[in-house]
């Protein structure tokens, strides 16, 4: 009995150990595990701000010139990332066959859409910036000399999952 206790014990203070004095709990490997995001309700336009400003900050280092949001093309990556929650899976063609090429017609944007950036994650909207800019074919699309407008939205399921889509026009 006095055994069966000891284990126990020896297994919680094992398992305490795993979580740090600030609420960061650790994994079996030792590092963070993630935590759930959740965007609130009214941070929509905070969001995209938010996104907007750190893109400028990446392309104005790079030497390229600032772009601004434009509400069509938020249309257009809206509906997609709702495309693509449906669809469970990241990928750039919609369940009806649509390419981004043509989900941005559809909005009536009037310039050429330059790129789109698309993740599945449960991680915030700098986390996924952060990932786009160290895969290079994902960060030539934010950093696009010839882009003028960003558009930037997502779709966050009740589990947490956030479908987020990121196009350029020029």
């Amino acid at each position: 009995m006095k055994k069966i206790l000891f284990v126990l014990f020896a297994a919680m203070l094992a398992l305490t150990a795993c979580e740090t004095d600030d609420g960061v709990r650790l994994g079996t490997d030792g590092k963070p595990l993630p935590r759930l995001y959740r965007i609130p309700a009214g941070g929509k336009a905070k969001l995209q701000y938010r996104m907007l400003d750190s893109v400028n900050e990446l392309r104005l280092a790079a030497g390229v010139s600032a772009v601004q949001l434009d509400s069509k093309l938020n249309a257009a990556a809206a509906t997609h990332s709702r495309d693509m929650a449906v669809q469970n899976r990241p990928w750039h063609f919609g369940s009806d066959g649509s390419s981004p090429l043509d989900r941005v017609v559809r909005v009536g944007y009037p310039g050429a859409m330059l790129g789109e950036n698309i993740s599945e994650t449960f991680e915030t909207e700098l986390e996924t910036l952060s990932a786009w800019m160290a895969q290079p074919d994902t960060r030539a699309v934010i950093l696009d000399p010839r882009a003028i407008n960003l558009g930037f939205a997502w779709h966050q399921e009740q589990n947490g999952k956030i479908w987020w889509t990121l196009l350029l026009g020029g």
